[in-house]
């Protein structure tokens, strides 16, 4: 089995479409090796079957094979249109030695576009910061796929601007945008000011009124942005949105910021679960297999 890639293989590359082709095949090779083999076989033709429908178009080949119950899909039913909006406000870019958050979530972000082009579903993307910097229409041509890949590599050459980050505007703004059901999947740290919160909340609580199902993924940086590990000696900490600096020694603020991110997020979650919003905290030191599985689950439970 492939060494899966990690955010130091990704700086040795420049081209995103390989990346991503190399990052889905490896997945898809790793779930067939697992205990999870069978779930994605012929993800691009089944379904997971659920209890009480018809058993008509139960494949039982594939169920002799796995030991799981799937449907055939027809083609109408491949027809899924998904949104990707990836936060590019400056607090994405750190660690800045290899603008972490934001490689992480763009290379994700291709992979999936890639895994929905298989699938033969249409993908659209989403950049925003205080406002949307871009949006690719919702296709699932090969020239579309290619043409959102290099929007990513191009978003990964850029330096960060100091600018705010306004989730909520911009979910408003693409709430209002999309006509039909669709499956919209957020990458972002949703760092915002704590009064932001609830137009956050009321923003995401738009999409799910408007029938969309909704998978964000909350990424982070888990040593520092959440545990705080930073060695003990003096440091000047830069707010990389507003040019804030703060100087102390971590032992100072630790267990004050600790508890303060802990609240943060388990209201995040709280909140998401509330809206039946799916929310999935990432580290981006972890394997981006998590990424993937994660909508594989969101895609089968919204068959």
């Amino acid at each position: 089995m492939k060494k899966p890639l990690s955010l130091a293989d990704v700086q040795k590359f420049e081209n995103m479409e390989f990346l991503a082709k190399q990052l889905v095949e490896g997945f898809i090779t790793g779930l067939h090796q697992s205990p999870y083999h069978g779930f994605s076989v012929e993800f691009s033709e089944h379904r997971l079957y659920n209890n009480g429908e018809s058993t008509r178009h139960i494949d039982w080949k594939v169920f002799a094979r796995t030991d799981k119950l799937f449907i055939k899909r027809y083609e109408e039913e491949t027809n899924l249109r998904c949104h990707i909006l990836l936060d590019v406000s400056p607090s994405m870019y750190y660690p800045l030695e290899d603008n972490g958050k934001l490689t992480f979530s763009a290379l994700c972000a291709a992979a999936l576009a890639t895994l929905l082009r298989k699938q033969r579903d249409a993908v659209g993307l989403v950049t925003f910061s205080d406002k949307i910097e871009h949006q690719t229409p919702v296709r699932s041509t090969a020239s579309h796929l290619h043409a959102l890949l290099l929007l990513l590599q191009q978003q990964l050459e850029q330096k960060p601007t100091a600018k705010d980050t306004n989730v909520a505007e911009v979910v408003h703004q693409i709430a209002q945008q999309i006509p039909k059901r669709s499956l919209v999947v957020i990458f972002s740290d949703m760092l915002s000011r704590v009064e932001d919160m609830d137009a956050i909340f009321a923003a995401l609580q738009h999409l799910k009124h408007q029938n969309h199902e909704v998978l964000l993924f909350h990424v982070m940086d888990r040593k520092t942005e959440e545990e705080f590990d930073f060695a003990e000696r003096p440091y000047v900490f830069v707010d990389v949105e507003t040019g804030q600096e703060l100087k102390l020694q971590p032992s100072q603020v630790r267990e004050h910021y600790r508890t303060a991110v802990e609240k943060y997020k388990r209201d995040l979650s709280l909140k998401c679960g509330q809206y039946k919003i799916d929310f999935v905290p990432v580290d981006i030191s972890e394997p981006f297999d998590k990424v993937l599985y994660s909508y594989l689950v969101k895609r089968a439970k919204g068959r």
